[in-house]
């Protein structure tokens, strides 16, 4: 596995915070949990491997729960914008390698990358932004954005490229969309040539924006 050995933190355990816990959990990796509500606390205390109720604000306390080891944190307190920002502080003097943060508003996020977070997360935002794309695109499966506008998107092949070769379907120029890999099966097809039949059932993996994938998926040429 790819972290394990690695040590996670988690600080603030809320619905967002209680499922980044207890799935980073399930994975079998050290997770230290921490909140002031005890009640929160102990919804994780039987899956993860510390859970500590404490006032995450208060450095001593932070050091004494031995977060302070962890190789990632993720600050999940995204409402109480001012602790939030103070932990935050605490956690990069203290030396942690990766701060990931949960933002609750643009100014809140652009605060948060000024201290030198390594990641903002804005869930409802992404979450939002998911389900419409899920809604804009047919078969829409999986998304990652690497950029202001672009994704790799894993979508179910289209009916209408079922038993043409990429070069037939010739996406990359009509579409400005890339296929990157196809999966079939257990299968995968890493940078497919072009002459490579895309058959029903096969999962795209492609590079392309929202736009032009719903253009893609409306016109379905």
């Amino acid at each position: 596995m790819k972290n394990k050995g690695k040590i996670f933190g988690v600080i603030g355990l809320g619905r967002f915070g209680f499922h980044v816990a207890k799935t980073l959990a399930q994975a079998r990796v050290e997770v230290i949990a921490c909140d002031s509500d005890e009640e929160k606390v102990r919804r994780v205390a039987d899956f993860v491997s510390h859970a500590f109720v404490l006032d995450a604000t208060d450095e001593k306390a932070l050091k004494e729960s031995g977060i302070v080891s962890a190789d990632t944190v993720i600050v999940s307190i995204g409402e109480n914008i001012e602790a939030s920002i103070l932990i935050v502080v605490q956690l990069k003097e203290l030396g942690i390698k990766e701060v990931i943060a949960k933002a609750a508003t643009p100014m809140h996020g652009k605060i948060l990358e000024k201290l030198g977070v390594d990641r903002v997360i804005y869930p409802e935002r992404d979450m939002a932004i998911r389900l419409a794309h899920s809604l804009l695109i047919g078969e829409f499966i999986e998304e990652i954005p690497i950029g202001e506008k672009h994704s790799i998107f894993e979508i179910k092949a289209f009916e209408f490229m079922h038993r043409k070769t990429l070069k037939e379907l010739d996406l990359r120029r009509r579409y400005d969309v890339s296929v990157l890999a196809i999966k079939r099966g257990e299968s995968m097809l890493v940078n497919p040539s072009g002459e490579e039949q895309i058959m029903p059932g096969d999962i795209l993996v492609v590079l392309g924006t929202t736009e032009k994938l719903s253009e893609l998926y409306e016109k379905k040429p």
